[in-house]
């Protein structure tokens, strides 16, 4: 049995603590000053809270950082300070660029890590992806457990590479998606727009209304991961989306603004449900 502290049991860390739950390990988290839902995870996920992180880490051989990656870094440091001797695998979707800095926190007891949740109509186990020296240790943690994990050969931040690169695409084109209809409605050529799609690419329609209430209800959380996906294009040397999608097409704003202009869509009615 291995003891792992968690940071933190948001929906896709939760998954990942009752997975090694299952399998016999013992997951450690912090409750203080998470919320409600947060916790309703964690007791579902049968993780035990620890009273401090000086206190969980003591304990801990590995360490698990799920969080926004906005704070990717802050908890990196947070747990590199207290001289944590084990080994970190931040599982965060942000740039190469950015996991460069919480790798040098951590040397060679670092792991890249990335999760690829189940998309709906994919009948796929939730897959984690990951890199670095000590990677195969990691992967040997989840074995015999409900999750896919790989490991990667192309380098110690490969994974976070990975994650830049798909989210690039899914979140860019839904995005686009529910934009394009927002455009439509506002310029009057709604049926327009449904006929020709319907013709050329009979799945676009079906899917901003199915995918649109999905993305609502967590597109205030995916703002800083696309300005990773920007920092990532702009690091390689390519052109960067920020300047248009970016900066003007995230999922937020989309779900805020453009979603006004269609009000008898299940997109506009899902979005009103949660706001």
């Amino acid at each position: 049995m291995t003891t792992v502290l968690l940071l933190y049991p948001g929906e896709m860390g939760a998954s990942l603590g009752k997975s090694l739950v299952e399998i016999g390990h013992r997951v450690l988290w912090l409750p203080a000053g998470r919320s409600q839902a947060t916790r309703d995870r964690a007791e579902a996920a049968n993780l035990n809270t620890a009273d401090s992180l000086d206190h969980a880490l003591e304990q801990a051989e590995v360490v698990l950082s799920v969080c926004p990656p906005q704070i990717a870094h802050e908890v990196g440091k947070s747990v590199s300070l207290r001289k944590f001797g084990g080994i970190y695998c931040d599982s965060n979707p942000v740039a190469p660029s950015t996991a460069q800095t919480i790798q040098e926190l951590f040397g060679g007891n670092y792991v890249d890590g990335v999760i690829f949740g189940p998309r709906p109509a994919h009948d796929l186990a939730t897959r984690l992806y990951l890199s670095g020296p000590r990677a195969t240790e990691v992967r040997e943690l989840f074995s015999g457990s409900n999750m896919s994990v790989r490991v990667l050969d192309a380098g110690n931040l490969a994974a976070s590479a990975l994650k830049m690169c798909d989210a690039a695409y899914f979140k860019g084109t839904m995005a686009l998606l529910l934009a394009s209809r927002a455009l439509a409605t506002a310029n009057g050529v709604t049926e327009e727009l449904e006929f020709e799609w319907n013709l050329s690419q009979p799945d676009a329609w079906s899917a901003s209304d199915s995918d649109g209430p999905r993305i609502g209800r967590k597109a205030w959380r995916f703002a800083p991961e696309m300005r990773e996906i920007a920092k990532t294009f702009n690091d390689a040397g390519l052109p960067r989306p920020s300047a248009t999608l970016i900066c003007l097409l995230t999922l937020t704003q989309v779900s805020q603004k453009c979603l006004k202009y269609f009000p008898r869509s299940r997109v506009h009615l899902a979005y009103r449900r949660v706001n």
